[in-house]
């Protein structure tokens, strides 16, 4: 008898609360990674882009690299910062400053909105994780910086992955209501998304960081739904949309890296979008996923309508990440897809590539790291692809502003 107490007492010992256990590893990991980014970056110490070749400058304004020469030779433009080899090295400052002073002559170097194009608003979205939606929001977002673009990236994803990417570590670097949900939240502690809007390192590109608070919108909808408070007047799907309407003047696009749910925050996102990306990895079990996601969108989506929600769109793509051409199965799928999709399948894709990832574990995209810290056929093919399905977007985008 003695001896079946004692087994029952050993078992209560070892039982654990998985509270806890779970509680002690993220702390565990949160401490790990602040010390990781301790080193790579000190507290003095702030993420920066690097500086462009004369090559890589010239290429991204348009021109050829003897005409900047010209300009520098003529004391045109300032001159450029030179490495220990003499050839200059541009920032991407600098780069902006010499389209605008091209711009002044003739427009087509600086290929902002006018006054009667409407803020592109577009949301990167997909019921599963994995999927490459947060990769795909960064590389656009920054492409369309490269290109002139003014630029707002808003990270909607309560785990903040975009906001890492961005040199953001989601929680440490961020106080309460510095996330959308300041903007969006029922209560009288909302502010103006123009007080929480970033600036990054990334010349023309601004960020609404993201954390674990952004859940809190989840849980409060439902509440202030039912109790119809004159907080909740305006419908949650409304809500980020009058929270970006603001910014309006600000900016040339939005970028929305949606959560990997379809949740309030997802539904106000896509009633705030004036265009849809869902991005696919070309495999049965993602489609498969995706098929359900579409007739949950929809459903959902219906309701949303009804209720006087926008539903209208410039442009709606599938976007093929992470696409391996040489897997037989991968474009199987990717064929289907078109035959299904047809045009709404982005020509271009998303290809599968270790530079990509090698960029990724240094919190960095494709396009921050220079050339030479890669295998120049790996690089160049990575590149190749990110530009042209990144050049792809900007077309549609130019098409709804009425331009050729």
């Amino acid at each position: 008898m003695a001896d079946s107490i004692n087994v029952a007492d050993d078992r209560k010992i070892e039982r654990r609360s998985l509270t806890r256990l779970i509680e002690a590893d993220a702390d565990l990991l949160s401490a790990q990674l602040h010390e990781l980014r301790s080193r790579a970056f000190p507290p003095s110490a702030e993420k920066e882009l690097r500086k462009f070749m004369a090559g890589e400058a010239a290429r991204l304004i348009g021109i050829s690299d003897a005409y900047l020469r010209s300009l520098v030779l003529e004391g045109i433009i300032d001159d450029a910062e030179k490495n220990p080899a003499g050839r200059r090295l541009y920032s991407l400052s600098q780069i902006h400053e010499i389209r605008d002073y091209l711009g002044r002559s003739r427009k087509g170097y600086v290929p902002r909105r006018g006054p009667a194009d409407k803020l592109q608003v577009i949301a990167i979205t997909n019921f599963k994780g994995g999927s490459g939606k947060t990769t795909t929001c960064a590389h656009l977002a920054q492409y369309l910086a490269l290109r002139g673009y003014r630029v707002l990236a808003v990270d909607l994803d309560p785990q903040a992955s975009l906001s890492a990417l961005f040199g953001i570590q989601p929680e440490f670097d961020l106080q309460p209501n510095e996330t959308i949900y300041g903007s969006i939240r029922y209560d009288d502690q909302q502010r103006p998304l123009r007080e929480i809007v970033r600036r990054t390192y990334f010349a023309g590109l601004d960020i609404v960081p993201g954390n674990l608070e952004l859940q809190e919108f989840e849980h409060e909808t439902p509440r202030a739904l039912a109790e119809r408070t004159r907080s909740a007047d305006k419908m949650f799907f409304t809500r980020v949309a009058s929270a970006l309407n603001g910014l309006e003047a600000d900016y040339d696009l939005v970028v929305l890296d949606c959560p990997p749910s379809l949740g309030y925050l997802t539904l106000s996102a896509l009633c705030a979008a004036t265009s849809v990306l869902v991005t696919v990895h070309p495999q049965m079990l993602d489609v498969a996923s995706m098929s359900q996601f579409l007739q949950m969108t929809a459903g959902l989506f219906g309701v949303v309508e009804r209720a006087g929600g926008n539903a209208g769109y410039d442009f709606f793509r599938y976007v093929l990440t992470r696409y391996e051409a040489n897997d037989g199965a991968q474009s199987q799928i990717a064929g289907l897809l078109r035959g299904l999709f047809g045009e709404r399948v982005l020509t271009n894709a998303m290809v599968k590539s270790a530079a990509i990832s090698d960029a990724g574990v240094t919190k960095q995209t494709l396009y921050e790291v220079g050339r030479e810290n890669f295998h120049r056929q790996t690089y160049d093919r990575a590149i190749e692809a990110l530009d042209a399905v990144n050049g792809e977007i900007e077309g549609l985008v130019v098409h709804a502003w009425g331009r050729k």
